[in-house]
């Protein structure tokens, strides 16, 4: 038979509520009562049960994290950064995906309602109606790389903008001047903050120089075919900048597999410094996105808001984008 809180009571010579009290943590128990029953219940193997804790103390002990997507290391870094802090304060994780479609993102919402203490959301179709009609009242939420400003709900964003342009930056510095750009989706908000710090970049640094972007979308095979379609054209340019690393990884499987030298004959740079980009050949030039501390960060500020219930949202905050120059920019 399993050991019962009646049984540690019991041992101790207390109440069941105090027993209760001490396994949740309360202050109202004295340091030697409190020792005693830890001691017991360390003793009899007692392990409460969470339901049960849940009822009292109307708490699962439990966060929720929706997210545009499960693949790929971007996500897996995600995660890795939110778990981590989430195990830290003894908080359990639930993660779903919505795939790229508002309606699954909207269930995926719903279906955790009653489960989770607070939400941790990344989603492209984020905006005030969709958060209005998905979130529940009242239920702490932090909103990641969004492109809403929510008063009711702290902000955590990353510079997608200025990470673009300092990549511009670095490839007009070492002497690039035709540079293509592999779009991310349009919908998403991060892809189109870094398609328009390629844009302002250009117009600033190499003005009457026209653009030349290519439609992707985050995924490798959408960078292989980016690629491809470079390689078709007449006259290709100095150098790639992909909207994220796998595009950017893609791009370089079709160039090396045509012959071509990177970066000797067209430089490439990619965004995110996924892990796998120091390990490729050549080393990929990247803008690297804090994307554990993100998930950290984010996970942190909700155990602040279900911890204080009712304290106003911090302001949005800014995690910077840092430029990485690797050997796929330039000649050594």
């Amino acid at each position: 038979m399993a050991t019962t809180i009646k049984d540690v009571a019991r041992e101790a010579g207390v109440s069941v509520a105090t027993v209760s009290r001490v396994m949740n943590g309360h202050a109202a128990v004295t340091p030697e009562t409190r020792e005693r029953i830890q001691r017991i219940a360390a003793e009899l193997r007692f392990t409460p049960s969470s339901a049960a804790r849940s009822l009292i103390t109307r708490r699962t002990h439990t966060v929720g994290a929706l997210l545009p997507d499960l693949h790929g290391e971007f996500f897996s870094e995600l995660i890795r950064g939110i778990d981590l802090a989430a195990r830290a304060r003894g908080l359990h994780l639930l993660v779903s995906s919505s795939h790229g479609n508002a309606a699954e993102a909207a269930a995926a919402l719903r279906a955790m309602h009653g489960r989770v203490d607070g939400l941790l959301v990344m989603s492209p179709h984020v905006d005030a109606d969709f958060l209005g009609g998905n979130l529940t009242p009242g239920l702490p939420a932090v909103l990641m790389n969004s492109a809403v400003d929510d008063p009711h709900h702290a902000m955590l964003r990353v510079d997608n903008f200025g990470g673009a342009q300092a990549m511009m930056r670095h490839l007009v510095g070492v002497g690039h001047r035709q540079i293509a750009f592999i779009a991310g989706p349009e919908h998403n908000h991060e892809a189109r903050e870094r398609l328009r710090g390629y844009r302002a970049a250009l117009a600033e640094l190499l003005p009457g120089v026209p653009e030349l972007v290519l439609q992707g979308d985050f995924t490798d095979a959408s960078g292989e075919r980016a690629g491809q379609e470079l390689l078709a054209r007449a006259q290709r340019p100095d150098a790639v900048f992909a909207g994220n690393d796998m595009m950017a990884l893609g791009c370089l499987a079709s160039l090396t597999r045509a012959g071509l030298e990177v970066p000797g004959d067209i430089a490439l740079a990619g965004f995110d410094d996924i892990p796998i980009c120091r390990y490729v050949r050549p080393a990929l030039t990247t803008v690297r996105v804090p994307i554990v501390e993100l998930g950290a960060l984010a996970l942190a500020e909700l155990a602040s808001a279900i911890e204080t219930p009712g304290k106003a949202p911090a302001g949005p905050r800014t995690l910077r984008a840092e430029l990485v120059v690797r050997q796929s920019s330039h000649r050594a």
